[in-house]
């Protein structure tokens, strides 16, 4: 007997994959895939999944659809529990929704598809953790071109793109000291401070963020702290406004330092660029009449999180997101209800039936 997809998720939960943890999961789905659905499976170098599926009654281009198979912690030994229609951890973990729910409702729309493309799911790794199976991605692996990662909460968006998006970390040197005797010592969490108020900080307009979300330094109490590291961002949905933004915390940072004797070593990465797919690109539209055609009002986003789909279109794929609904994700209150999920695989089903009639197809449902 098939298994439903309130089932199957279930089962999935079940499988710990913590980030960096996500190999026993892999091998569950590759396994389960190629019984189930007689896909041809595959990891590439770094560990993603990469399942091909025939097309079924149709010879339009081909589709990836992605989900990542990692989860945050508290992940190890989830135990799902149906309450009411909603699915919930039974335990002090999450539930892991996010995003094996959406991994979910990509294998129910396959399976219940009408017709279809030709199909490349793709399960990456250590989405969690800055995106990097999606960065180590193999995309000579992958046939299609175009494609929609299942990875937000929303049913009614597409998600088009995301920001541009920089990594600070600062190790501030002062001069150790007994507190009772500071002449000679410089504060290294003075500095710090002083260079942390150099710069705005949380909202800074309607594209753009900065935040600093850790520091940690001295030893003791009655020490003149002689050593402080930070960690730092800033996001904007304009490349040049973060590279701006990024170059104002950085100098902060040394001016501040130097001025009290003492040093910034300041490291700036680029954790992705900025990017977004037309609105008016077919697999946009397609996206928004699959999204109408399950009853809801489609909406087009852009957001400030970093997603898998944003590296892959700036690897040269065009990837959306769309959602698998869910609430509470990276919480122990994360939850699911069973019709959401439902929800979620109706929307992508008529994804690849519309898709199936090629990207030209009409953008309402009939």
């Amino acid at each position: 007997m098939t298994q439903t997809i309130e089932e199957l998720f279930c089962e999935m939960v079940r499988i710990d994959s913590e980030s960096g943890n996500e190999a026993p999961f892999l091998e569950f789905v590759s396994a389960w895939l190629e019984k189930e659905l007689g896909a041809a499976c595959e990891l590439d170098d770094h560990g993603n999944l990469i399942a091909h599926l025939d097309a079924a009654g149709s010879d339009a281009p081909a589709l990836f659809l992605a989900a990542h198979g990692d989860t945050v912690k508290p992940g190890v030994g989830i135990d799902p529990v149906v309450e009411d229609g909603v699915i919930r951890s039974a335990g002090d973990t999450i539930l892991g929704a996010d995003d094996k729910a959406g991994l979910a409702a990509i294998i129910e729309a396959i399976r219940t598809a009408a017709r279809r493309p030709a199909v490349d799911i793709v399960v990456t790794r250590g989405e969690e953790i800055g995106l990097i199976g999606a960065k180590n991605l193999d995309t000579s692996k992958i046939r299609a071109k175009r494609g929609v990662v299942v990875d937000t909460d929303r049913l009614d968006a597409v998600i088009l793109g995301g920001p541009t998006h920089a990594t600070l970390d600062i190790t501030v040197t002062g001069k150790a000291a007994h507190a009772a005797m500071p002449e000679g010592g410089v504060s290294a969490i003075r500095a710090a401070a002083h260079g942390i108020t150099r710069f705005s900080e949380g909202k800074l307009d309607e594209e753009s963020v900065a935040n600093v979300g850790t520091i940690q330094g001295g030893l003791i109490r009655n020490g003149v702290p002689e050593t402080v590291t930070i960690q730092a961002e800033c996001r904007s949905l304009d490349h040049e406004k973060c590279e701006r933004q990024a170059e104002a915390m950085r100098r902060a940072f040394e001016e501040a330092a130097a001025e009290m004797g003492a040093t910034a070593d300041v490291d700036v990465q680029f954790a992705y660029r900025a990017t977004k797919v037309d609105e008016d690109a077919p697999l946009v539209q397609a996206a928004r009449a699959a999204i109408a055609s399950g009853g809801l009002e489609p909406k087009t986003e852009v957001i400030l999180g970093g997603t898998d789909a944003l590296v892959l279109t700036g690897r040269g794929l065009e990837a959306v997101v769309l959602g698998f609904g869910g609430q509470g994700a990276h919480s122990t209150d994360e939850e699911i209800a069973v019709d959401e999920l439902a929800k979620a695989a109706e929307i992508l089903r008529h994804l690849l039936e519309r898709l199936a009639d090629g990207l030209d197809a009409p953008e309402t449902p009939s």
